[in-house]
């Protein structure tokens, strides 16, 4: 039975959902792989409370070798969320990222290793041939311009959470307390020197990805929220704009009453007046509304997950 090394070298944190039949072959092939470039590693699952039998899996593999630690939720807490549990587990020098399904491949880890060794903080592994349907890049791709706009933080979509991080990279995202934990746009803003390399993406294998475009549209506009400010300054400016388009409206109106056009007195600027306003007004309120309600749920400080158990006899 292997041990856990007193000094670990690399942590591997993988999140964990409907990955029952991967988690065996990753294990294996993550062994494979990281006892060739370093002398002491750990895995590091974090079930997200998996309607399929992960966990049990996870346990099995914790049993048989004492390298791979688990953590169990008590509900369904989100990825990134597992995420953030994974990197405060964690030990390692350098912590690597990836996730449950072969489509990052551990074999790869060997390149982002050997080029973060070569004085890079974070190596991002970029997928130059994304092996997913026209459907799933599209959505991607549609998502990351958004959050791109939003967020005034250029994002790519060839590039996920797969990557190789230094231990002081991580501390520094460890240190952002706020609810939402999503992990690209975190691990970018702490800064460090950064590159990015090509790697090889796996097709996904008989598995639906829990993402689809409601979903990403949705976590596109929270991490808005939680780090930006660009809407109000867009509300400013589209109220800039009414106010320019209701000033020539009541030009085009003083010409037509001029030349002796009239239509029922005063019900045009009237009703114009009353759409465009009251447009903004429920606009200006709605986005004020939402980043109260993001402020009340910060200042609640719940936990951003709970663990049910884990696979560590002494946790």
């Amino acid at each position: 039975m292997n041990k856990v090394p007193n000094n670990v070298e690399i942590s591997v944190v993988i999140p964990a959902y409907r990955c029952e039949k991967f988690v065996e072959e990753l294990h294996k092939r993550l062994v494979k792989t990281l006892e060739k470039i370093c002398g002491s590693f750990e895995l590091i699952f974090v079930n997200d409370c998996s309607p399929e039998n992960d966990w049990e899996v996870i346990i099995s593999l914790s049993e048989k070798d004492k390298r791979v630690k688990g953590r169990n939720f008590s509900r369904n807490f989100g990825q990134h969320c597992a995420i953030t549990a994974g990197l405060e587990a964690s030990r390692g020098n350098w912590i690597v990222v990836m996730d449950c399904d072969l489509q990052d491949q551990p074999e790869e880890i060997e390149k982002l290793y050997k080029k973060a060794k070569e004085g890079f903080d974070i190596v991002y592994a970029r997928r130059e041939e994304r092996k997913d349907s026209f459907l799933k890049k599209l959505s991607s791709k549609l998502f990351y311009k958004v959050l791109s706009f939003l967020t005034d933080i250029e994002q790519d979509e060839t590039v996920g959470n797969f990557g190789i991080y230094s231990r002081k990279s991580i501390e520094a995202v460890k240190s952002l307390k706020e609810n939402l934990r999503y992990f690209p746009v975190k691990i970018r803003w702490v800064g460090f020197s950064s590159t990015t390399i090509p790697v090889e993406h796996s097709a996904n294998r008989d598995r639906e990805s829990s993402y689809n475009f409601r979903k990403l549209f949705s976590l596109a506009f929270d991490v808005m929220l939680a780090t930006s400010n660009k809407p109000l300054k867009l509300v400013v400016k589209l109220g800039m704009m009414i106010s320019a388009i209701s000033f020539l409206f009541a030009i085009y109106l003083f010409i037509k009453a001029l030349s002796g056009d009239y239509l029922i007195a005063g019900w045009p600027s009237m009703i114009v007046s009353i759409w465009f306003l009251s447009g903004i007004i429920i606009l200006i309120l709605g986005i004020i509304g939402l980043y109260v309600g993001k402020t009340f749920d910060e200042t609640k400080n719940k936990p951003l997950y709970i663990i049910k158990e884990t696979t560590d006899k002494n946790d």
